[in-house]
């Protein structure tokens, strides 16, 4: 009976630092979006929201990291200035960029299942730097290849075009922003909200 109870306990912890996680890391992502510069060459500004995809994906998982996500455009989409710039609005999902903005959810748990193989919150420093990198990378192409899909309908644009303006001019970026998990990851700066983590108290 004793374990039982334990168990049950277990869920309930994991739904509430879940839910609160998701939240947490949903305004993040909305505060990093603030940093948008302008980028010469694509319409699309250089922004750090990807970056805080990557580290919603990587601290919560495919489940609650997906959460996460939906919760964030969810915000955008109903006026909250948590888009790039501090723009709001289904103008922006409609627009130029909004593809970017429709993979996140997608993308997310992508990142979550193809690093952990499991959908509750995970365990990064348990986790292979390659594996991760991998899963990442996975994640940048599902964003890319949306984000690329819209920019080209929206301008009008040719395919190869649309390739290089929409995605490839943004790699290098993409690159450090991966790097910069993996560091944050083996830093340990952000605590390990998973089961064993709680218990261990990492």
């Amino acid at each position: 009976m004793q374990r039982t109870d334990e168990q049950v306990d277990l869920v309930d912890e994991e739904y509430v630092v879940g839910l609160s996680g998701a939240a947490l890391f949903a305004a993040l992502t909305g505060a990093l979006a603030y940093i948008s510069i302008p980028y010469p060459l694509s319409p699309a500004p250089v922004t750090l929201q990807v970056l805080g995809i990557f580290l919603t994906a990587t601290f919560l998982g495919a489940k609650w990291g997906g959460l996460s996500a939906i919760l964030y455009v969810l915000a955008g989409a109903l006026g909250a200035p948590v888009f790039a710039s501090g723009s709001p609005g289904i103008g922006v999902l409609l627009g130029n960029t909004g593809g970017y903005l429709w993979s996140y959810p997608l993308a997310v748990p992508l990142i979550g299942w193809l690093a952990y193989g499991k959908i509750g919150i995970p365990s990064p420093s348990d986790t292979g730097a390659a594996r991760l990198v991998g899963a990442l990378a996975a994640g940048t192409l599902v964003i890319y290849a949306l984000g690329t899909a819209q920019m080209m309908v929206v301008n009008q644009l040719a395919l190869a075009e649309a390739i290089w303006v929409g995605a490839i001019v943004f790699f290098p970026a993409e690159a450090a922003k991966i790097a910069a998990v993996i560091a944050v990851v083996r830093s340990r700066a952000v605590p390990d909200w998973s089961a064993e983590g709680i218990a261990s108290g990492r």
